[in-house]
């Protein structure tokens, strides 16, 4: 595959903390693997479409969070479709709580879209600040900022992103996000693939089926050294 298309969902509801930046970095990283990246963005009443590889999420405050799962909802069945045919998701922060089975939003529990075995509840403060934790996949470190008061808890067949090193994560302080087959939760904003080339490969690779290695790429061997370097 030399082309893919990445789906920005809701970027003007789900752009508040700079995660629409991944598709750039997609897009930018797929340039080194012979690939090209068309983004595509999605508004609120915009039907989500269903040729896409990659589908992305961002962060949000609650009202915006609200509308966009009730625009998520409305395209439940194109959503199971793009699933099941194995596209990627990445959801972040706000969208990591939506793919949940429920969240808090605006005083009230909602139930979520239950992409993923998660539930997030009203946390008892604000987790704010640099967080760095040891991937579940790639078996390496991966940095980001967070900044959520949400408490996420890991239902019985959730896997976590990853292991906690530095800050809250899910809240509890051991685990941050969850995983599901190509389905991806997390609270790392940075945005997360700008700061993790090795994660926007992986990505790429579930996308296409195709593996790349950023060893091949020695601008991302120059980044992830220096990078490793000043967050030990």
């Amino acid at each position: 595959m030399s082309k893919i298309n990445i789906v920005r969902i809701h970027n003007e509801l789900l752009g508040t903390y700079g995660d629409q930046g991944n598709a750039e970095v997609l897009v930018f990283r797929g340039k080194f693997h012979g690939i090209t990246g068309n983004i595509i963005d999605v508004g609120y009443n915009d039907p989500l479409p269903t040729n896409g590889d990659i589908y992305l999420l961002g962060g949000a405050e609650d009202a915006a969070q609200l509308l966009s799962l009730e625009a998520l909802n409305r395209d439940r069945e194109t959503l199971d479709l793009v699933i099941e045919r194995g596209a990627v998701i990445l959801a972040v922060c706000a969208g990591f709580q939506i793919i949940g089975n429920s969240f808090w939003a605006a005083g009230k529990e909602v139930a979520g879209l239950g992409l993923l075995d998660v539930s997030s509840t009203p946390g008892t403060k604000r987790y704010v600040g640099d967080i760095k934790i040891k991937s579940t996949n790639l078996e390496i470190d991966l940095t980001g900022f967070e900044n959520h008061a949400g408490k996420t808890i890991l239902g019985p067949t959730a896997v976590p992103f990853g292991k906690v090193l530095v800050g809250h994560g899910n809240g509890d302080g051991k685990f941050d996000g969850a995983i599901n087959g190509n389905i991806f939760g997390t609270y790392l904003h940075g945005p997360i693939l700008a700061r993790n080339p090795e994660f926007a490969d992986l990505l790429l690779n579930r996308a296409t089926g195709r593996k790349y290695s950023q060893i091949t790429d020695p601008l991302a061997v120059q980044y992830a050294t220096w990078r490793r370097k000043v967050t030990k």
